[in-house]
């Protein structure tokens, strides 16, 4: 099992190398990266929805039901801005018959 130290040691550690791996991408692969992480967000919603199942207790039951709000909320925000950065390689002429 892992200690509280080593739980925010590795946390800490991901926080700092997910920063320095999106700072480095070029503005043109933004797109695709964003469905990919759309994507690890609904399988981590699935997680947080079987944690909630699997709750015993008010506290865990509560942090869970927690990160199924947030998970929801990230994936949902996601497809979203999604949607928006696709708006703008569409062009405005429309098709005249």
């Amino acid at each position: 099992m892992i200690t509280g130290f080593a739980a925010l040691y590795i946390v800490v550690l991901s926080a700092i190398l997910g920063y320095e791996v999106i700072s480095r991408v070029p503005a043109i692969l933004h797109t695709p990266l964003m469905s990919g992480s759309n994507f690890i967000h609904g399988i981590i919603l699935v997680g947080a929805m079987i944690a909630l199942g699997h709750a015993e207790g008010a506290f865990q039951t509560i942090l869970a039901f927690i990160a199924v709000v947030f998970g929801a909320i990230n994936a949902v925000g996601g497809y979203y801005v999604t949607d928006r950065m696709l708006e703008m390689f569409k062009s405005n002429k429309k098709e005249e018959k």
